[in-house]
């Protein structure tokens, strides 16, 4: 299976948005209780939560992080709803807390670990290698809050850098990139998601449904590439080894092994 490339999420304390979300055309719609949801609300957006996941709806979910008062409740109520598809968890730096979640949901329920705080990143490939970790996710403006950094691409180019690098030593999925912020640009949202693509993300957190088309452009291959990718598989037909291309540059396994990616439905 191709792994889900946008994630919209949808606030749990806005249950008329729940539907609105799953017909988006988003790849992952997450009912968020963490951020997008005020402390006094938590209860609120769990219990909506609930009610869409078990009569008929079906969503991934963000939790609050562990140690917060709110994640045991949280994980219990979701744990048993026949909707979920998945749980991200927002502050993944603990292993083993990881490692506990997992095995309090049912058998094969994916979890996504979000690295978005310093410890996070220093324990990125730990975090990665969690049992029941089948993807990481970045979280750039909680990261850059806890650095007390900016959150300019390259501000964060080392934060992606590892969280790519984790994620192909653990043998999980391309990562997910973090949210901007800007809504109706879709060029920046375009930009943004091909920026991550570049640095091997494959995929995007979203906010609002006008996110998702630019974002699909941003992690699609360009017209570009798929014509570089094009040229190179018909440069080398048939050779058994290196050749030169068109363009005077060598055209060797790994060379070939890009365009096939690129080409790959």
């Amino acid at each position: 299976m191709t792994p889900e490339a946008t994630w919209l999420f949808a606030p749990g304390n806005t249950p008329h948005r729940f539907a609105k979300a799953a017909a988006a055309g988003a790849d992952a719609v997450v009912i968020d209780l963490e951020d997008a949801v005020r402390p006094e609300d938590k209860d609120t957006a769990r219990a909506e939560t609930l009610r869409w996941l078990t009569g008929g709806g079906r969503a991934w979910v963000r939790v609050n992080a562990a140690g917060t008062p709110w994640f045991e409740a949280d994980v219990d109520a979701v744990a048993g709803a026949s909707g979920l598809l998945g749980v991200l968890v927002p502050k993944a730096e603990d292993p083993a807390s990881l490692a506990a979640l997992s095995a309090r949901l049912p058998p094969g329920t994916p979890v996504v670990a979000l690295v978005e705080t310093a410890v996070g990143l220093h324990r990125v490939h730990d975090v990665a290698a969690a049992p029941g970790v089948t993807r990481l996710a970045f979280g750039s403006l909680d990261l850059a809050a806890d650095l007390r950094s900016d959150e300019t691409g390259e501000a964060m180019l080392f934060a992606r850098a590892a969280i790519v690098l984790a994620s192909r030593v653990a043998g999980l999925p391309a990562p997910i990139d973090g949210v901007t912020t800007v809504i109706h640009d879709a060029d920046e949202v375009t930009a943004a998601a091909r920026y991550a693509r570049s640095l091997g993300f494959g995929g995007k957190l979203c906010i609002h449904p006008a996110q998702l088309a630019p974002a699909t452009r941003g992690l699609a291959p360009s017209a570009d590439d798929i014509a570089w990718a094009r040229e190179v598989l018909q440069a080398a037909d048939g050779s058994a080894g290196a050749v030169t291309g068109a363009d005077g540059r060598m055209i060797d396994k790994p060379v070939l092994d890009r365009a096939r990616a690129i080409l790959r439905p």
